[in-house]
């Protein structure tokens, strides 16, 4: 089965640190990062610029507008996805990834979304 991950995080809290201070943090990930990848079911791992358009259809047109699409405090800031047998396995390899193993990520809100994928022709392989 396969499921998506999304990565959230809050970025005033972020945006209100040094950036010498946010690039220390996330440099700690680099080790996370590479046992996540190491798992070998990883399909896909991207980071996610804070840019964001919203495509909805209104009047018979599909109209663009500034996103994110909801109202929240949190952006999703990384996106991956990987296969695993159950939900269970699944929380197990997100477990992983430096969302959850840095403990600095508290102070952010980072935190993880599992959700298994139905609809998607496996092709990665």
């Amino acid at each position: 089965m396969i499921f998506l991950c999304m990565g959230y995080y809050n970025p005033e809290k972020m945006d209100a640190r040094p950036k010498v201070e946010i690039e220390a943090i996330m440099s700690e990930c680099q080790p996370h990062i590479e046992n996540f990848y190491n798992s070998g079911e990883v399909l896909l791992d991207a980071g996610l610029e804070t840019e964001s358009k919203s495509l909805h259809r209104a009047d018979g047109r599909v109209m663009v507008t500034d996103g994110p699409f909801t109202e929240t405090k949190e952006l999703i800031g990384s996106i991956f996805m990987f296969e695993a047998e159950n939900m269970d396995e699944a929380i197990k390899l997100a477990s992983l990834h430096p969302t959850t193993q840095v403990n600095r990520g508290e102070e952010f809100g980072w935190r993880i979304e599992v959700r298994p994928v139905h609809y998607l022709k496996n092709e990665f392989k």
